[in-house]
Order: C-alpha cells, then sequence, then structure tokens
C-alpha cells in the first residue's frame, strides 16, 4: 500500500521535501550532539558534568584566528514530572565561555566569566568545552531523595554575544549556527547518576 504523503500533489509540498533534503542535515546537525550528562552530590552542592561533541565551521575557525570571540552558552533545565498539572520547574540556568585569540601574543584563550586561562592552540581550548566539568547547579537540599527528577541540556553558539556586524550577516549565513539537539536525562539525589 502506497500512502499519499510519500506523493505531495501541490507545489508546497514538493518544495517542503526539497529543502528536507537540502538543507536536512544542517538543520539536524548530526555531528553536533550532547554525548554524555552526569550529576553529582559534593559538600551539599550539585554539580554537573557533561560531554559535547561539536565541530566548529571554517568560516567560525577563520573568524576566531583574526581574534574575533567566539561565545558559547550551555543551558540546563531541570524538573519533576507531575500527572495532574504542568512538569514543576525546579531550576534553569545558562553559562557562558568565552574563546578568544590574540593575533599579538598568538595565544587562545577560553573561560567562564573573567577568569580566561590560556591554552595552547584552539584544539586545547575547545577541549574545555567539549568536557564540560565543575560546574555548580545549586544546593542539594532543593531536591528530595529518592524522587526522580528529569532535565535537558544543550550547548550553542551564542550569537547575540558576537560583535553588530556578524551579528546582521549571521542570518545569511547557515555555517555559523552551532547548536546541539536536547539531551534529555532522569536522576535522582540519592545516588545522584544520572540515568540516560
Amino acid at each position: 500500500m502506497i500512502h499519499r504523503w510519500l506523493f505531495p500533489r501541490s507545489a508546497f509540498g514538493l518544495w517542503l521535501i526539497a529543502c528536507l533534503l537540502v538543507l536536512g542535515p544542517a538543520w539536524v546537525g548530526a555531528e553536533d550532539r550532547v554525548e554524555q550528562v552526569r550529576l553529582r552530590a559534593n559538600e551539599g552542592q550539585l554539580w554537573l558534568e557533561a560531554q559535547v561533541a561539536f565541530t566548529l565551521s571554517a568560516e567560525m575557525r577563520e573568524a576566531a584566528t583574526k581574534g574575533v570571540p567566539l561565545y558559547f552558552t550551555a543551558d540546563v533545565e531541570l524538573y519533576q514530572k507531575r500527572w495532574w498539572w504542568l512538569d514543576k520547574s525546579i531550576l534553569e540556568k545558562q553559562r557562558t565561555w568565552k574563546l578568544v585569540f590574540s593575533p599579538l601574543t598568538r595565544q587562545w584563550r577560553v573561560g567562564a566569566g573573567d577568569l580566561l586561562r590560556p591554552a595552547d592552540s584552539l584544539e586545547d581550548a575547545l577541549l574545555s568545552l567539549h568536557h564540560i566539568r565543575g560546574w555548580s547547579l545549586g544546593p542539594v537540599e532543593r531536591f528530595q531523595p529518592g524522587q526522580t527528577y528529569y532535565g535537558r541540556f544543550r550547548l550553542r553558539l551564542d550569537s547575540s554575544l558576537l560583535a553588530r556586524p556578524l551579528q546582521v550577516d549571521l542570518f545569511n549565513r547557515a555555517n555559523w549556527s552551532l547548536a546541539t539537539p536536547w539531551h534529555d536525562f532522569s536522576f535522582s539525589i540519592s545516588d545522584a547518576e544520572v540515568q540516560p
């Protein structure tokens, strides 16, 4: 049996299928993904660790080597499911890292906030974004032991922090879009281990 939706009769249907075939991989970001998220409780705090796989486009690399700072923002949301109402939001946090190259000193620097640590190469600088460690999400007392909580995590290039000329030009450039899909996970405070 052949389904009717496989053969659209309208021009819009044909256009939509052509766009999905041509632009589909750019939208999905097959190479950009969150591989693992792990939460642990230590000294009364909940800490996040994540492994993220992504690649910079040639345009992003070229701009970075010319001294244009790139900003990457990680978003995390923790919530509790409720069958009788909307899910209860427990926590929403963001953290932004700055990646910059100084042509004068020929040195890469990366870090969150005002503290930027040096790196020998672009690959070394990107390691702290591929392997996120030591992100304190808040006190553990906000969570009940034995209760299952859910969360989602992503990493993206924060184009709102780029220089103004780049922000205007980004609408026409697919090579400047970098965002992992949301990675869903669950965890409980009793063992502070994330379930995939």
